[in-house]
């Protein structure tokens, strides 16, 4: 049971490792069409990138429900340590999962603002 639960956890790990490189590698494909001097099948590059926007709005949506839940838990355990000091550990390991939560759900952030930004160029060269 331990193998396993060592396996799923580094693999759910490894794939939070995978959308911020989906992520940088989209960014990094549009950006290199926008400097290209060609901009072939613009309609298909546009219509692609929305539905990658809309992807990355629902990991960013589920980030930030599961970042609000870290901080209720951390603040129910913060309370809890005036109760006892016995969970102050606790408040520690949540707090921590909390900070990179919060980490991540900026990286997420910041990523689609880009990507709308890159969507209002790629609009620009239609015209």
């Amino acid at each position: 049971m331990g193998i396993l639960y060592f396996k799923l956890t580094f693999d759910i790990i490894y794939l939070g490792d995978n959308m911020r490189e989906y992520m940088r590698e989209h960014i990094e494909l549009i950006d290199n069409y926008i400097k290209g001097k060609k901009h072939v099948n613009l309609n298909d590059v546009i219509n692609d990138h929305l539905k990658k926007i809309s992807f990355f709005q629902h990991e960013r949506l589920i980030h930030l429900l599961v970042t609000l839940f870290y901080a209720i838990i951390t603040l129910f355990f913060l309370v809890l340590t005036i109760v006892s000091y016995l969970f102050i550990p606790i408040s520690i390991i949540v707090m921590i999962f909390l900070i990179l939560y919060i980490y991540h759900y900026f990286y997420l952030e910041k990523g689609v603002q880009y990507m709308y930004k890159q969507y209002d160029i790629l609009k620009g060269l239609g015209k």
